[in-house]
């Protein structure tokens, strides 16, 4: 069985190096199983490799977010913030800044 699940870690990566291709395959997989045509040795293979699909992704985001930030305009100047600080208040000064 850990044959089986190499290749199935192989494959996702072959197939899926990216976080949209990922969630693809992982919708995918998701409606294979879901129709309930697989036997039980092709549903464990595809649930072990949903599993890989969702820490592919999941480390993806964690690394997005660190990455990702936000402009704050405060005074003068424009600052750059991780955005989870003051995300509340941002989001009520750009809906005050609409009216």
């Amino acid at each position: 069985m850990s044959a089986t699940s190499g290749n199935s870690k192989k494959k996702v990566t072959n197939k899926t190096n990216t976080f949209e291709g990922a969630m693809s395959r992982l919708e995918n997989i998701v409606v294979e199983m879901e129709e309930g045509n697989l036997n039980l040795e092709e549903m464990i293979k595809r649930f072990e490799e949903g599993q890989a699909l969702i820490t592919f992704c999941t480390k993806k985001l964690n690394e997005v977010e660190k990455r990702v930030e936000k402009l704050v305009k405060k005074g003068d100047k424009v600052e750059a913030v991780p955005l989870d600080e003051d995300s509340e208040d941002a989001v009520e000064e750009d809906e005050e800044e609409l009216f």
